[in-house]
């Protein structure tokens, strides 16, 4: 039996020799010419570098600090704020002091969540808290009538949402190809945060889903769990059954802008060596797919 991690080691290689196999087949007769120092050789476009950030769900047995700290010592670009790091009714003060230590522990507080929006007040509480925090994003988990109000919300306030799904036993938005209907007609600020532990959990490719909804992705949360049924269960990046070389080399060629924000779920009271190894784990498929 193969098993998941020598499976990601084979497609890591396959995923990488993509360039070495296009050169041996170049040229006439499948060899290639050396080019001499006047020929023009076109230059390979440039892929945008995938940025990495944390969903501060990860630490939640932590406080603000100590979940900074970490999130630094990681080397992480962003984070995303949950409420138990920055309350929904923090107080003004309260407000300024977490922005102020985000900022300064040089980090982009580039979005919170995940926030539920089943009816207006918590839609106007995210939103006055995002505004509020300098946020550019909100991640949220609608119910899918309220997206009229979420839209209104979204083009007077000019924030991005990032509708999370929630694999099993989400009714609404199970995945991202499931809700694109619902949302491929709304202003285009409303898209997705595309959970690929939750897609896979619900028995489907995470890369079909993030390739067919590419318009419309604008944050993910990375991860990786142990099995493709509802009962998979969170695992560091690389020892579960999520083709993460293939989903990252996908994003590359999709050029998907957003923030790559580990959310690594499990062992809450001891998560950061999982979670280190989950951001070298992807950094070093980055460094050789770049």
């Amino acid at each position: 039996m193969t098993t998941p991690l020598r499976s990601h080691r084979r497609h890591f290689l396959s995923a990488t020799g993509l360039g070495t196999a296009a050169a041996l087949t170049a040229g006439v007769g499948g060899l290639a010419s050396p080019a001499s120092a006047h020929d023009h050789v076109p230059s390979k476009p440039e892929k945008r570098a995938l940025r990495l950030a944390l969903a501060s769900y990860t630490l939640r047995r932590f406080d603000l600090d100590q979940t900074l700290a970490m999130t630094t010592r990681l080397g992480l670009e962003a984070i995303c704020l949950k409420d138990f790091h920055l309350p929904l009714d923090a107080s003004p003060e309260l407000m300024a002091e977490t922005v102020a230590k985000v900022r300064d522990a040089g980090l982009e507080l580039y979005a919170c969540g995940v926030i539920t929006m089943r009816n207006q007040q918590q839609i106007d509480q995210a939103f006055d808290y995002a505004k509020a925090a300098g946020m550019t994003h909100i991640i949220a988990a609608p119910s899918a009538e309220m997206l009229p109000m979420i839209e209104a919300k979204v083009r007077e306030y000019d924030l991005i949402v990032c509708i999370h799904n929630h694999g099993p036993g989400d009714a609404h938005f199970p995945t991202p190809i499931d809700g694109y209907d619902k949302i491929r007609t709304l202003d285009k600020r409303i898209g997705f945060c595309h959970d690929i532990g939750h897609t896979v959990r619900y028995g489907q490719d995470a890369i079909e889903h993030g390739e067919k909804t590419a318009d419309r992705v604008y944050d993910i949360h990375m991860k990786d769990v142990t099995e493709n049924t509802r009962e998979g269960r969170a695992i560091a990046c690389g020892r579960g059954v999520i083709d993460l070389p293939r989903l990252l080399h996908s994003l590359l060629e999709t050029g998907y802008d957003g923030y790559l924000a580990f959310e690594y779920e499990a062992e809450p009271d001891d998560p950061l060596p999982g979670l280190a190894e989950s951001v070298g784990y992807v950094r070093g498929v980055l460094d050789c797919l770049g």
